[in-house]
């Protein structure tokens, strides 16, 4: 930062009334130096306070040294330029900034100095060094031009904003006007153009520093955003966590996939990350992630930057009403003010995603995030903050569902996707009861397919086995699941259903018996509860049997063959066998999900998918949200990441390839191009609709994946398949492995 004044600043005096207050400030950017106008903010000096004690003329100094701050006592005259930066914490760096000769005359251009961004000019042979900042609103200098008149000799540097002109060299305003731009010492030595900065060699905390701090400390390890003008200070806060090795911020093309990383990064961990944008478009682009996340109880923060307070209400540049715009899917939503009670304000956001497993947001105006924080005060974290809420269901619920168990002769087990994390003793259960476990499509790899009591899926990605089993049950016991239409449960069974969420208890229909407690602790308090020979069939055998069908029946569908491309049992077929049983597994909306559903068969994979919202584009940046919890996560540390979507759902998202280039991610990504919206045109057929404009216009998608800087692989036939999988599951990197498919054989 450049400030007008030297050591010998001869004192300001000030007629003031007695009990008159001023404020008195260093900054240097004030027009009625040294008294404040407010234009400190950003600069690192904080305007003092002073009140006149009687009528007089008071002398104020600019120097800091003073005994008596700000009333002058003649110090200035004993301090030299040095020891004003070296008291502010600045240092005198040279940057070189262009190549010898490289500037013609008349040219200026912007370049970078440290930190700062300077107008290079050159005019009548000399250079010129100017702050590029048109002091009016703003506008890049660098990017004006020099224009002269009386046949040159009247030359000066237009702003390209509003026209307001500045010597190229002096950086003075023409005419009567005192507002110039500061200047900056430049020299031409013999390997180029070096310009000095004075930079700040200190860093005064902010509050954007004190909130992402409480950020970290409660756990949230990763970012995903993009920065731009109006969260640069909260960006900045993020980039000093980042440096000090506790946060990983990851940049990306697009805010949407942002929220759908950290909503892919909460589905796998049930632990919050956060994504960051602008205000206007950048919000409301991570609309579409951050639904997906509330949909589907994801815990996950969004920052959003926000207008300068003072220009909002009228109807700024970029904004819009966030608070309300946020309100339907935020389950706490704050705007982060001047006088906020900041730490708390982090507190609260981080405890309700966590705590409600839902969305909350903050929103930081583009003033406040530069605020110094006040001294003394420290970051908030989780300590005792977070209660037990491992609760049991009533003992008189316990024991009348305990009661059914007994009598129950063809019981079944399904499990939805609030059981995630709490299998042990459903299984145990299982076993006990000599019951076939069903899972809802969201559920998928919660017990693993090849395992004695798995049935597969319900519904309409399932699979016949665990229909079959459904509609032979004389009672239905449930844990964690919605009952939405797409998962397939038959209201017209006895049933159980055991959740942790009071809402969902009996949400849809009416059931038998609802059962509030913690899913993990009721299934252990039942399978102790339960006599070792409660009576039933065991229903292994013919479960077994059902599998053999099955199987037989996908078989018969590798075999199918019209030339138009790959069925799709074939292909997941290939994936079953080849796939990492400890992977993860993000996939995507549309025909492909269900392929995946019907004919992957899980051996201990997680997946991820987006459930009732069933968003489009999910795939992809969610696995890219599983592969940095794979970075920090002890149980989820060295996972192989795959994700599965079709090439509608992949070409909504295709530049994030290069974000995964970027970072490394090691993330195999297939894709069934069919050339086709084909679950539309499937629907539209059903209806009894035209197809009508589901035909896509692909590029090659692998050659676009070598492009970006991956490995792309294209396969034609079923020869290669195999090889390419094995060779994209192996490669360390961003892979893709684009299958031409048959949208009719899925």
């Amino acid at each position: 930062m450049s400030r007008p004044y030297i050591a010998d600043t001869k004192p300001t005096a000030v007629a003031l009334k007695a009990g008159q207050t001023v404020w008195w400030c260093r900054c240097g950017r004030s027009k009625s130096q040294p008294l404040c106008d407010g234009s400190h903010e950003g600069s690192g000096f904080e305007p003092l306070e002073f009140t006149a004690d009687r009528d007089d003329r008071y002398f104020f100094c600019l120097c800091k040294q003073t005994a008596k701050p700000p009333l002058c006592d003649g110090s200035h005259k004993r301090i030299t330029q040095q020891d004003l930066d070296a008291q502010d914490g600045l240092a005198t760096t040279w940057y070189k900034v262009a190549e010898r000769g490289e500037l013609r005359d008349g040219e200026v251009r912007t370049v970078q100095a440290g930190a700062q961004v300077i107008a290079l000019t050159c005019h009548a042979g000399q250079l010129g060094a100017l702050d590029n900042a048109c002091p009016h609103q703003g506008g890049p200098l660098g990017e004006g031009s020099i224009e002269c008149s009386d046949g040159g000799q009247d030359c000066w540097l237009r702003c390209p904003w509003h026209g307001w002109d500045f010597h190229p060299l002096t950086g003075k305003s023409p005419g009567a006007h005192d507002d110039g731009v500061a200047t900056f010492p430049v020299e031409e030595r013999d390997d180029g153009v070096y310009v000095a900065v004075r930079e700040s060699t200190m860093h005064r905390r902010t509050v954007s520093d004190l909130m992402a701090e409480t950020m970290v400390n409660w756990g949230i390890t990763h970012v995903f955003g993009m920065v731009g003008h109006s969260n640069l200070g909260l960006a900045d806060a993020l980039r000093l966590q980042e440096q000090a090795g506790r946060l990983r911020y990851i940049g990306v093309r697009h805010e949407g996939a942002a929220a759908f990383a950290a909503s892919g990064y909460a589905k796998l961990t049930g632990k919050p990350a956060a994504c960051m944008s602008i205000a206007g478009p950048g919000a409301t682009n991570m609309l579409t992630g951050l639904w997906d996340a509330k949909v589907d109880r994801a815990p996950i923060l969004a920052l959003t930057g926000q207008v300068n307070t003072q220009v909002l209400g009228p109807g700024a540049f970029q904004e819009i009403p966030l608070a309300s715009a946020f309100a339907p899917v935020a389950r706490f939503s704050q705007t982060v003010l001047r006088d906020s009670r900041h730490v708390e304000l982090m507190n609260l956001a981080c405890k309700n995603a966590i705590v409600e497993r839902d969305v909350a947001h903050l929103i930081f105006p583009d003033e406040v995030q530069t605020l110094p924080a006040a001294d003394g005060v420290q970051a908030g974290g989780p300590q005792g903050r977070l209660g037990d809420r491992d609760m049991l269901p009533a003992t008189a619920t316990l024991a009348a569902a305990l009661q059914r168990l007994k009598d129950a002769q063809r019981p079944v087990i399904i499990v939805g996707y609030g059981a995630l994390g709490r299998m042990a003793y459903i299984l145990k259960l299982a076993e006990k009861l000599k019951a076939p476990v069903l899972t809802t499509f969201k559920a998928k790899g919660q017990i693993g397919d090849d395992h004695v009591h798995a049935a597969g899926v319900l519904g309409r990605s399932g699979t016949p086995v665990a229909s079959w089993c459904m509609n032979e049950s004389d009672l239905l016991l449930v844990f964690g699941a919605s009952f939405a239409n797409h998962t397939g449960i038959s209201a017209n069974k006895p049933i159980i259903q055991v959740d942790f969420d009071a809402m969902t208890l009996g949400k849809f229909h009416p059931v038998e018996l609802p059962v509030l407690g913690e899913i993990g602790l009721t299934a252990e308090w039942l399978w102790r509860a339960l006599p070792e020979d409660t009576g039933a069939i065991d229903q292994r055998p013919e479960l077994a049997e059902r599998w053999r069908i099955w199987r037989a029946e996908k078989a018969a569908r590798r075999a199918r063959d019209r030339g138009k491309g790959l069925n799709s049992a074939s292909l997941f077929d290939a994936l079953s066998e080849l796939v990492p049983a400890d992977a993860v597994i993000a996939v995507d909306v549309g025909n492909n999900t269900y392929s995946f559903g019907r004919y992957f068969e899980c051996r201990g994979q997680r997946v991820l998918m987006s459930g009732y919202l069933g968003s489009i584009g999910f795939g992809f940046p969610a696995a890219m949200g599983a592969w940095a919890a794979t970075q920090v996560q002890p149980e989820y540390r060295g996972r192989k990441v795959i994700s599965v979507s079709g090439d509608g759902g992949f070409g909504q998202y295709m530049a994030e390839f290069t974000t995964a280039v970027q970072c490394g991610m090691n993330i195999t990504h297939v894709l069934l191009n069919n050339h086709e919206l084909a679950k539309i045109s499937k629907e539209q057929r059903a209806g009894h609709w035209p197809v009508w404009q589901t035909a896509l216009r692909n590029p090659d998608f692998s050659a676009y994946a070598k492009d970006c800087g991956g490995l792309g692989i294209r396969v034609d036939d079923y020869d290669g398949l195999y090889a390419a999988l094995k060779r994209a599951l192996s490669y360390d990197g961003p892979s893709l492995v684009e299958v031409i498919a048959d949208a009719e054989l899925i």
